[in-house]
């Protein structure tokens, strides 16, 4: 009697979540968009390529905060960064928005499996890999920590500032490894796992599982046999024109040391590595897709695959992140949604933020709509890849090289239209930009003081002040 209960308890449920889709969230560590399904002539990503030809590619996301915590506090709450009040890498969001029901929590709250593998919210790269970090566990059901050989053999690696690995650049080749040793690899496993004991059929309940991956955040290590995938003499980095920062406000440009004056062959040891990095993760995200596709689940699971913010490689004389340029600001973005009856491997130009995500899941799963979410449904756009949901993308930073007496720091905010960014800084005393993507688009010219952009100027600054408004 009692095993014919639980049979029938399983039963009901499976008819209650019968509806529901379950949710695969994969957000990536600093990845820009040197991806194959983007148009990179080099960069092999043949498992994110084969994702994106079974949805749909956002060719123009961007993010609300290009630094890894004020990114990740705002898709997650589905809060802008000045509201959840984490404008750094430091702090968390709780200590300001206690009651905020975050996007994992308001699944879990409705009935799904809700756990984590590695690094949604933030902490620290690599110091923290294999800690709970700073996730919030009213988030999750459960998690697991992944530590792998990239950790281990920290000391092994190369960095231009000794003793420092995840805030500058820094890499290593590891030929004596295999993919299931390195972080990465031990995350996919776990998620596998994850994906095979919760199992909708197995427990009666829908999941959304999340699985942050660590590469290609600095320390770019993966093992050999990546990094033979690109011969430095086929890679061309990006080197600063002449004049290029003639133009560009010193609250701009961040200032990370020994980055401008790298040489050649540097360049491209370090491009390497980075690319040998993505090439490691799209290798176990290709794990994941294979397991959806051998567990039955690809035809009721939602994929959302994302970057927590754009990274440069030499553009402007810039590496890393934390400025509001394009390469900083764009993300990758690729929503898979079985149950669509759109055709696969679309592509849309529509404007989108990273905040848009949480109330997409949210309606694709026909979950009750959170009151406090900022970002707008891009349902309307996986229908129909020439729909509109924002007439522009809006993000912000802090400057990274001027302070006030007190030393705390101003701030930039920047608007990406479909054909211009426009960028103040300390809302324009410490200079503006604006830049035509059309005619210019790697940001050589500042046309913020050309007289015969003065219209375009006061269209988009008070454009500005209204989405400024809006996300404080």
């Amino acid at each position: 009697m009692k095993q014919l209960c639980s049979i029938v308890a399983l039963f009901v449920a499976l008819l209650a979540h019968a509806d529901k889709p379950n949710v695969l969230f994969i957000a990536v560590d600093d990845l820009n968009c040197d991806l194959g399904s983007y148009g990179h002539p080099l960069v092999k990503s043949p498992n994110i390529d084969r994702l994106a030809q079974q949805g749909m590619r956002f060719e123009k996301a961007y993010c609300q905060y290009p630094v890894c915590n004020p990114s990740r506090s705002s898709f997650m709450t589905g809060l802008y960064p000045e509201q959840t009040r984490i404008l750094s890498n430091a702090g968390h969001f709780r200590e300001n928005v206690p009651d905020v029901v975050t996007m994992a929590e308001h699944f879990k709250n409705n009935g799904y499996y809700s756990a984590r593998v590695g690094k949604i919210y933030h902490f620290g790269v690599p110091t923290e890999i294999g800690t709970d970090g700073k996730d919030d566990p009213q988030s999750w059901n459960e998690v697991r920590n992944p530590k792998g050989v990239d950790k281990i053999r920290e000391k092994e690696i190369h960095t231009l500032q000794p003793g420092k690995y995840g805030g500058t650049l820094s890499w290593l080749r590891l030929d004596d490894t295999k993919d299931e040793e390195h972080t990465d690899g031990i995350g996919a496993t776990e998620m596998i796992d994850l994906l095979k004991s919760h199992h909708p059929q197995k427990t009666g309940k829908p999941f959304f599982l999340a699985m942050g991956f660590y590469r290609p955040h600095t320390p770019y290590v993966a093992p050999g046999h990546y990094f033979d995938l690109y011969p430095r003499d086929q890679i061309k980095p990006v080197m600063m024109k002449e004049g290029d920062r003639d133009d560009i406000p010193k609250a701009a440009l961040p200032d990370r040391p020994h980055q401008l004056d790298l040489s050649l062959p540097k360049r491209k040891e370090i491009i390497q590595a980075y690319w040998a990095s993505i090439s490691l993760m799209d290798a176990q995200v290709g794990r994941l897709l294979d397991t959806l596709k051998e567990q039955g689940l690809e035809r009721n699971t939602i994929v959302v695959f994302l970057s927590d913010h754009g990274y440069h490689l030499g553009a402007h004389g810039l590496w890393q992140k934390s400025d509001l340029f394009e390469g900083s600001a764009r993300v990758p973005l690729i929503i898979s949604n079985p149950l669509s009856e759109k055709e696969d491997g679309k592509v849309t130009q529509s404007l989108t933020e990273l905040l848009d995500i949480y109330p997409t899941l949210v309606e694709l799963c026909g979950l009750e709509k959170p009151g406090h979410l900022k970002g707008h449904s891009l349902v309307p756009v996986l229908n129909n890849p020439r729909e509109k949901v924002r007439n522009a993308a809006f993000s912000v930073t802090e400057a990274r090289t001027v302070r006030r007496p007190d030393k705390s720091k101003f701030l930039g905010r920047s608007i990406r239209t479909g054909r211009y960014r426009y960028t103040e800084w300390d809302e324009g005393k410490l200079g503006v930009e604006l830049y035509d993507y059309q005619a210019d688009p790697e940001e050589f010219t500042n046309l913020a003081n050309d007289p015969k952009h003065k219209k375009v100027v006061d269209r988009l600054k008070k454009q500005l002040q209204a989405r400024t408004k809006a996300g404080q």
